[in-house]
């Protein structure tokens, strides 16, 4: 008869938050090369080069972190990678915000979409932080 060591309370405990995010993130990672013009918008105007360049990177390292959050081994990196990209991509979050809100095409409703997006990078950081335990 073959025992099973049964998970510890701590990779229960991260293996929730890490599969959550691990969907967003491959998610996400996929539609910056599907549609690759919409995440182009939202490249901070101040960084030199290519916004598509911008875009194709934070995909690929999307695509990356969220692989590294679905396998136990690399999910202490993983969320630590997670937590570092969130932060990473807040500046882009903000320049989607200014513009939405600048913008006078756009309705009150797609303007506070914009502007709520902003903080839920901290809970977004805090279930990084969950799934490296």
């Amino acid at each position: 008869m073959t025992r099973h060591a049964s998970p510890s309370p701590q990779s229960s405990a991260s293996r929730r938050p890490a599969l959550r995010l691990a969907a967003l993130l491959l998610g996400a990672g996929a539609l910056h090369f599907a549609a690759p013009k919409y995440f182009d918008a939202i490249v901070p105007r101040q960084l030199p080069g290519d916004a598509r360049t911008y875009t194709y990177a934070s995909g690929a390292a999307e695509l990356a972190v969220g692989a590294s959050l679905l396998a136990p081994r690399t999910r202490r990196l993983g969320g630590t990678l997670a937590a570092a990209l969130f932060v990473a991509v807040f500046p882009a979050n903000v320049q989607m915000a200014v513009d939405w809100v600048r913008n006078p095409k756009l309705g009150t409703a797609q303007k506070a979409i914009a502007l709520g997006r902003l903080p839920i990078q901290i809970p977004l950081v805090t279930e990084a932080l969950r799934a490296r335990r």
